[in-house]
């Protein structure tokens, strides 16, 4: 009962107002408001205060010269009826009416956007004809989002206009890299086939099971596709104390394994008996990531970026670490796997991919490529 009534108050304080010429306030343009989206998408990151975001589609692009006056006056009552925290503009100019409401508090969220539609409902009649009335479409997007494990595109890019307008930006560099991914997979392929015989018939002569692992990843937006590896495991084993430990890792409470001796020691299981004698010498030089190329050659990955996670291991993601799966698709290799690797912890890294997303260029990636054998030769955080 507390809380309906809490929602109800929130309702009234929110629409109970009507505009008028003292409490008029700014309507954005459609370019300020998406920057006000992004901006507080990443306060939320942080603060983990959520923020309702309310899509209002007026339908056909509603005439300028004819309704314009109407439609100010909408617009007006909108945002006068809304907290001085709150921001009323432009989703899109003269069709899509954007109301963000910050900093909401409440669970109940199905109580709340139906308090909200009733009250939006009445202004809307109060300054629409009906037709144009019958022609609105309401939409609600609370951020944090929650990631559905069964959708193929958990994001909303709804939220993320920042990046739509940064993948506009590079939509040259983009097709560069892609035409990096296919010539170097290729190339790969062909001169590594020899190595990927030989290890294939090791990994068979030493253990029972299949040759590749296969494994359901995350790629860039979080769509799931099929990674894999040479196999470096014995078949049907447990994978729960490996869940456990990326549990603590992401939660910053995992403890460094030693490693061959170093006395820094990596984040990362270290005595797993689940690795084959064959697998341990495999992940030491990475010659278990081969088949990789295969996935870049499908468009799933790049030759760098960010590692790809496991399902699982998203579902310990806070909210800010998400980013590194919306902004370029997951590599082979990366900034983090030429910056230590397993040695840094996963905050850190998170940081790093955030960095080289930012950042990234052709040339970027191709200094990266040059880094990696280096890397892979000192076996810094290797295990």
């Amino acid at each position: 009962m507390n809380m309906r009534r809490s929602i109800a108050s929130f309702g009234d304080s929110l629409f109970a107002r009507e505009a008028d010429a003292n409490q008029e306030r700014e309507i954005l343009s459609q370019k300020a408001f998406l920057r006000v989206i992004s901006i507080e998408r990443l306060r939320t990151e942080r603060s983990r205060k959520p923020f309702l975001l309310m899509l209002l589609e007026m339908g056909d692009h509603l005439p300028s010269e004819t309704n314009g006056k109407n439609l100010s006056k909408l617009m007006a009552a909108l945002s006068a009826s809304t907290r001085e925290t709150d921001v009323a503009g432009w989703y899109e100019s003269n069709c899509i009416v954007g109301l963000m409401f910050t900093e909401i508090c409440f669970e109940d969220r199905g109580t709340i956007v139906r308090t909200m539609v009733s009250r939006v409902s009445d202004i809307l009649r109060n300054h629409l004809s009906l037709e144009q009335f019958n022609r609105v479409r309401f939409s609600f997007h609370l951020f944090p989002e929650e990631w559905d494990k069964e959708s193929r595109k958990p994001s909303n890019p709804v939220f993320y206009p920042d990046l739509t307008k940064q993948a506009d930006k590079r939509r040259a560099s983009g097709a560069m890299k892609r035409a990096m991914d296919i010539v170097g997979s290729v190339i790969a392929l062909i001169v590594l086939a020899p190595m990927f015989l030989l290890i294939s018939a090791v990994v068979k002569a030493t253990s029972k099971g299949p040759v590749f692992f296969c494994q359901k990843r995350l790629g860039q937006h979080g769509e799931p596709f099929t990674f894999v590896k040479f196999r470096s495991m014995h078949v049907g084993n447990d994978a729960s104390a490996h869940k456990e430990y990326v549990k603590q890792l992401i939660s910053g409470k995992a403890k460094r394994h030693q490693c061959n001796g170093n006395g820094e020691g990596v984040f990362k299981l270290t005595k797993d008996s689940r690795i084959t004698r064959v697998g341990a010498l495999l992940r030491k030089t990475s010659l278990d990531e081969l088949p990789q190329f295969y996935n870049v050659l499908k468009g799933e990955m790049s030759l760098v970026g960010p590692r790809p996670p496991i399902p699982y291991e998203v579902e310990s993601y806070d909210v800010w670490h998400r980013r590194r799966l919306l902004e370029v698709k997951p590599g082979i290799t990366g900034l983090w796997q030429v910056s230590g690797r397993s040695r840094v912890k996963f905050d850190d890294m998170v940081r790093l991919d955030l960095r080289y997303a930012r950042t990234w260029s052709p040339w970027a990636d191709i200094k990266i490529l040059l880094r990696t054998p280096g890397a892979v030769f000192l076996g810094e955080g290797a295990h």
